[in-house]
């Protein structure tokens, strides 16, 4: 049963109905555009201060404890934003969201990984995971579809109230994860030790470093231009109508490459690295090419590039031999953000003088670096 409780509990972490709406709770509160962006950084910042030392305590602790704290966490910054809406409360509501999001990183694929490996069955990661990022995809999809309907009967109370419960379904659902795991064996169990296990891994292992540059880049470049889409898809010219479904037409892409994540598994360097070359040009193509068309393309696009980053993200975890396999994805995860606030810097830098389309063609060409980096051999772990 450890699986369809995986694919709940990502269902569950996602289906919050707040995520369509609360832009306008700040707007209808009085913030500002530059109070709003701050609310942003503080979430982001947030994140990355906690990403490394949330993965430690996993290890140190329980994964599957963090597992439940996590959307409690967030939880009560939803039901602050609803009940006491003020800047103040937005703050705080986003470091509660964003320790939720560390909590959760790292933790979720240790449990994960040692679990299915506990049974024999690790061969599987990479298509569990593939199909738990798909399952976020709907229950997105699903959360956009019922907030308008909800939020038209109930106001911010009833989508605040829905969000509030997923998240405690979520972390009900955490509880019942099993977790079968000795203590930190390869260090005194300390947190600092774990943590210093962790971070040496990462740093000193040449084939897991390897692994969390092609997690990290791979997954944080589309997964910030995502966020572009409907600017992008506005400079086609269509109707604004028309924009949610150019956006679900990418989902569908990059859903589909989730979904094909197990099955690309065990291709081999060349054929991986063409996969992100590719994917790039696609990318690329698609953007520029000025026409609601040219979001196939781009569906293609994201749903490789989803591929990519299952893959590489299973094969760090096939990598990492000590005991501190959370505090290591944790150290991808921090790599991801570093990286997405990088392209967010980039492309608010490059929009002044860029269409969006040149921008996103721009933005896509590390991936064509990234791809010769990938078609070299791995390093062998470190035994």
């Amino acid at each position: 049963m450890l699986v369809p409780k995986l694919y709940a509990y990502t269902f569950l972490g996602e289906f919050i109905l707040l995520y369509p709406v609360y832009t306008l709770l700040f707007t209808d509160t009085g913030l500002s555009v530059a109070e709003t962006s701050s609310l942003f950084a503080i979430w982001s910042v947030t994140g990355m201060i906690l990403e490394v030392p949330s993965g430690a305590w996993a290890d140190a602790v329980s994964r599957r404890l963090l597992l439940c704290l996590g959307p409690l966490l967030a939880g009560a910054g939803y039901a602050l934003w609803i009940l006491f809406p003020s800047y103040w409360a937005f703050a705080a509501g986003f470091v509660l969201w964003g320790a939720q999001g560390a909590l959760v990183s790292g933790a979720f694929e240790a449990l994960s990984y040692e679990e299915l490996e506990r049974l024999g069955q690790e061969s599987r990661y990479a298509t569990v995971m593939g199909r738990a990022e798909s399952i976020g995809l709907v229950a997105d999809a699903a959360a956009i579809g019922l907030a308008m309907p909800v939020f038209a009967a109930g106001g911010y109370l009833a989508v605040g109230a829905a969000s509030v419960l997923a998240c405690v379904l979520c972390a009900a659902t955490a509880l019942t994860l099993p977790e079968h795991r000795a203590s930190a064996t390869a260090t005194d169990g300390s947190y600092l030790s774990v943590l210093r296990a962790g971070i040496t891994e990462a740093r000193t292992d040449r084939g897991v470093l390897h692994a969390l540059l092609l997690v990290s880049f791979v997954t944080a470049i589309w997964g910030a231009l995502e966020e572009y889409v409907p600017f992008l898809g506005l400079e086609t010219g269509v109707a604004k109508t028309t924009i949610p479904l150019l956006v679900l037409v990418v989902w569908i892409g990059a859903a589909s490459g989730g979904l094909l994540a197990g099955a690309a598994r065990r291709m081999p360097g060349r054929a991986y690295a063409l996969t992100i070359g590719g994917a790039a040009l696609a990318m690329a193509a698609g953007a520029m090419s000025g026409h609601p068309a040219g979001f196939a393309l781009i569906a293609v696009a994201f749903g490789a590039f989803q591929l990519a980053g299952i893959v590489a993200d299973a094969r760090l975890q096939e990598r990492i031999t000590g005991t501190a396999r959370a505090t290591v994805t944790s150290v991808a995860g921090l790599g991801t953000n570093l990286v997405t606030l990088a392209v967010y810097t980039a492309y608010a830098a490059a929009s002044p003088g860029l269409s969006h389309g040149a921008t996103f063609a721009l933005l896509v060409v590390p991936y064509l670096f990234i791809a010769l980096m990938a078609a070299r051999p791995s390093p062998s772990p470190v035994q």
